[in-house]
């Protein structure tokens, strides 16, 4: 038997797979529905094993401020919070972006607005995907839709992270974060080394050497001449993000005459309408974006060739939805499907509102 093969929570698939990847640092907050991944990583103790620090911040603004300055020198850190939390980390979170900085941020959602309910939504895609903090800046964002990609997007947020000096974001919500499934564990790989970490970042601040300028980090610049030209220099690596990230899943859609588009556990309960309405004639596919920014509009763009309706199916009121109907640019008819407040629809919902919103109309 594969000792790395486990039965876990989302939550705690995270806190493992960080663990194994030979993160830095964890600093964070408990907040229901992603507690566990603060739990888990006290319970395992890396501290003793890979030297990973693990810290319970006295609140959410001084753990996206621990991330910050340990990003700052070149460690691999990262956060978690649900969605309340994560709106107290915006300005962090702004600030880690304005510096060129590359972290890992969790977001489990949970039901708003305000403090909501602990049931699970997607009602954070705005927050996420369109900004959050001030000033013009994106989130790599990858969105799983199983306890596996929960341990896999570990790997792939840092890696991103790191390669387009950015922060990344898995956003989830509390029904991937707390359910239960079957896991391979990556395998166990070292912390990079301090002598690593100043080849790999040698922007980093790791004290003066001798013979160096003293390198300082930081999202502040007076001059506005010199601020457009960081802004510029931000939405070039942005471009260069959207040109090569583009990530999703496809799932019977070579012979779609509708096509649903579903991000997360409501692409799970997609997959399911899908064989339903199969089972009835009616020839649906799903569309699964894995990253929500860079959003996979040219994919939506050429299926607007090819379908007679879409829909957009996302735990809140209507989000996913502004993103395909750009994409689309009123080629192809666009509708959303929804349930609010912590309520989950069921495959039953989602093909009747598929029938009344875009094939009866």
């Amino acid at each position: 038997m594969n000792e790395d093969i486990k039965l876990m929570k989302g939550n705690e698939a995270v806190a493992h797979a960080a663990i194994r990847y030979g993160a830095d640092g964890y600093f964070g907050y408990p907040i229901t529905p992603q507690s566990e991944i603060l739990e888990t990583l006290m319970a395992e103790k890396p501290w003793e094993t890979t030297g990973m620090v693990v810290l319970q911040a006295e609140s959410e603004v001084a753990a996206i401020n621990m991330v910050y300055g340990g990003a700052g020198s070149g460690k691999r850190v990262m956060t978690s919070s649900s969605s309340p939390g994560i709106s107290l980390k915006q300005e962090g979170i702004s600030y880690i972006a304005g510096a060129d900085l590359p972290c890992l941020i969790v977001n489990i959602m949970r039901g708003g607005p305000g403090l909501g309910t602990i049931q699970p939504s997607q009602a954070d895609y705005f927050q996420t995907v369109k900004g959050g903090g001030h000033g013009d800046y994106r989130l790599i964002t990858l969105a799983p839709s199983s306890v596996q990609e929960m341990a896999d997007f570990v790997e792939l947020g840092f890696d991103l992270a790191f390669q387009y000096s950015n922060p990344c974001m898995i956003l989830a919500d509390g029904i991937i974060g707390q359910m239960m499934e079957k896991v391979v564990l990556p395998p166990f790989r070292p912390r990079k080394t301090d002598e690593e970490i100043r080849a790999e970042s040698p922007w980093a601040t790791q004290g003066k050497r001798k013979g160096e300028a003293p390198h300082i980090i930081t999202s502040l610049e007076l001059d506005p001449a010199k601020m457009e030209e960081n802004n510029i220099r931000f939405q070039k690596k942005y471009k260069k993000i959207e040109d090569n990230e583009i990530r999703y899943q496809e799932y019977e859609c070579e012979d779609a005459e509708y096509l649903l588009v579903a991000f997360g556990s409501a692409a799970r309960i997609c997959q399911k309408v899908v064989e339903v309405a199969r089972a009835e004639g009616i020839r649906l596919g799903l569309l699964r974006p894995i990253t929500l920014w860079p959003f996979p509009a040219p994919v939506l763009s050429e299926y607007a060739n090819k379908v007679k309706g879409m829909l957009s199916v996302e735990l809140n009121a209507g989000q996913m939805v502004e993103d395909v109907r750009l994409a689309v640019n009123g080629r192809v008819k666009v509708e959303h499907f929804g349930r609010l407040g912590g309520i989950v629809f069921t495959p039953d919902e989602v093909l009747q509102a598929l029938k009344e919103k875009i094939i009866t109309q």
